[in-house]
């Protein structure tokens, strides 16, 4: 019967059993609701909740609990904010997944989640800019960070290992542990622990926010438009209008 089960279901048993905890303790060190035997018997799903909790407690590998590593502990590092699960492709090559608006307000729940990070769309974009690194995109909800980024554009991000690499003033796709986020990052003197998030619309005020929030990061390089703006019959009245009152003034200073 066991064998049947998934493997991270088979793993999760295995990882209490190690740290000697019964189904009850270890409810309550995860802070699970559901049933711990219920999750070992496979009738209740094992959460991307439940993955974060195992790898914030006892460090245990997400990739290793899913079959995917050989490496059962990481080290958890509150700087760390690269991704916790890449996609590949059929050659083994890093996919860029897209995380519509719909799909961003689950993100954070399902950071660690390989089924659901896995059913997101995926493409490849076959230029020199997209390589030897990880990519994710996601859409834009919201006004904060016009004009240079409209609501319902995409942005691609390149994913960040640590928040010591995060520069100042880059835009980054920040995401938090309730929300994902387009803003531009700043680092506070004196305050390694938190960082300000400012929007480059002057109706929002900064927030700040602490290091160990952020679950991941990615710095935005480029972004995907649609819908191209062509100029106002209005504003090329504005033009032609503005053309003629400087023709006039010339026509002024000539019969001066």
């Amino acid at each position: 019967m066991e064998k049947t089960l998934p493997i991270e279901v088979r793993r999760f048993k295995k990882i209490r059993e190690e740290h000697h905890h019964t189904q009850q303790s270890f409810g309550e060190l995860l802070n699970i609701k559901s049933s711990i035997a219920d999750i070992e018997r496979g009738k209740s799903k094992l959460s991307g909740t439940i993955v974060m909790e195992l790898l914030q407690q006892l460090g245990v590998n997400p990739l290793w609990l899913y079959g995917k590593s050989i490496v059962k502990y990481v080290n958890l590092d509150q700087n760390d904010v690269s991704p916790k699960v890449i996609a590949v492709d059929t050659q083994n090559n890093d996919a860029i997944l897209l995380v519509n608006q719909k799909a961003a307000a689950g993100y954070p729940q399902n950071v660690q989640d390989v089924e659901w990070i896995g059913s997101l769309p995926a493409f490849q974009i076959p230029l020199p800019e997209y390589r030897n690194a990880t990519y994710r995109g996601f859409q834009v909800e919201g006004d904060s960070m016009l004009p240079n980024i409209r609501p319902n554009e995409w942005v691609l991000g390149r994913a960040v290992a640590s928040i010591t690499e995060a520069s100042d003033s880059k835009i980054y796709i920040v995401v938090l542990h309730d929300s994902v986020l387009v803003k531009k990052l700043q680092k506070i003197q004196n305050l390694p622990q938190k960082v300000r998030l400012i929007s480059l619309n002057t109706e929002y005020l900064p927030i700040e926010v602490a290091v160990k929030d952020i679950q991941e990061l990615w710095q935005v390089n480029s972004k995907l438009t649609f819908g191209v703006d062509e100029p106002s019959d209005s504003s090329l009245l504005r033009q032609l209008q503005q053309s003629m009152e400087e023709l006039k003034g010339q026509i002024k200073k000539l019969n001066a």
